[in-house]
């Protein structure tokens, strides 16, 4: 028995080869409708990759959207010829996927932190101690303000927030921990005189 392939069937297949090409030697040009078919023709894998490894749609719909503004924030440095298209953009979905498990350990150290910092405090203080934490964070300068923002509420990494803010690394990492150093030491004096 032989196996033979129906003309069709390969010059279907010779046309999608071609048509993957010709889309990654425009999305390496800069062409943003590039960006467009790429998005119609891999955010589904992405997402389902996404969804099975975080359990959850928010967050899967989160890295699929950094999927995409990661790989056109770096098409300058895609190669058509290297890789093909689909695999690039694999590769960048999965460290967003890995970025997002980082993102939720380091919340679940930072809770584990303030757990020990300030051990099952009454439920009377937990207005007040919101309140101390914003009245803080607003006095922060502008720079340790934006960098906790994006840390805390938008659950970035060090090395997107230096990215998104154009600021060193070092410099994001010392405004996290000079910031959270003087919160923890505003929270243990508020107890102490509470």
């Amino acid at each position: 028995m032989s196996l033979t392939i129906e003309p069709r069937l390969a010059a279907r297949k010779e046309q999608a080869v071609d048509d993957d090409m010709e889309l990654a030697e425009r999305f390496a040009a800069g062409d943003e409708r590039a960006v467009k078919a790429m998005y119609d023709r891999w955010s589904r894998i992405v997402y389902t990759l996404a969804v099975r490894s975080l359990g959850d749609t928010t967050e899967a719909e989160d890295v699929t959207q950094r999927t995409f503004v990661s790989a056109w924030t770096s098409h300058s440095s895609f190669r058509p010829g290297q890789a093909p298209l689909g695999a690039w953009l694999i590769t960048i979905a999965r460290r967003r996927i890995a970025d997002a498990h980082e993102a939720r350990a380091r919340t679940a150290r930072l809770e584990e932190a303030l757990k020990a910092v300030a051990p099952e405090v009454a439920v009377e203080h937990d207005v007040s101690d919101a309140m101390l934490v914003a009245d803080e964070v607003a006095q922060l300068e502008p720079d340790a303000r934006a960098v906790l923002a994006l840390a805390f509420y938008e659950d970035l990494t060090h090395q997107q927030i230096s990215e998104r803010l154009d600021m060193p690394l070092g410099t994001v990492k010392s405004h996290i921990r000079r910031s959270l150093t003087r919160l923890r030491s505003r929270l243990e004096a508020h107890h102490v005189t509470s």
